[in-house]
């Protein structure tokens, strides 16, 4: 069963250039994983901090399996310090 993912991110705006090519680099290397159906990455309009990915997984394994690619980690371990607050992460199943 496919896996759809919200992700909410506020950069810090003190680290947004370095939060945004985090980001960017995660976009790059995900869309390489065999299982990525789709990964986006936005950015409001009201607020060039705040950060959406919009995701699409083939399966739980596979997601599973990206959230322990070492770009990932790495996004993890900075995101502490360089985030205004932790991000909201949202795992959907699409019903319609």
């Amino acid at each position: 069963m496919r896996i759809y993912i919200t992700a909410i991110l506020k950069a810090n705006p003190v680290y947004r250039g370095e939060v945004m090519a985090a980001l960017q680099h995660m976009v790059e290397e995900s869309r390489k994983e065999a299982a990525c159906v789709q990964y986006d990455l936005h950015q409001t309009t009201e607020d060039e901090n705040q950060f959406i990915f919009y995701e699409i997984w083939e399966s739980r394994a596979g997601l599973d399996h990206h959230n322990q690619q070492p770009y990932i980690l790495a996004f993890g371990e900075m995101a502490g310090e360089k985030l205004q607050e932790d991000p909201q992460i949202y795992l959907m199943e699409r019903i319609a």
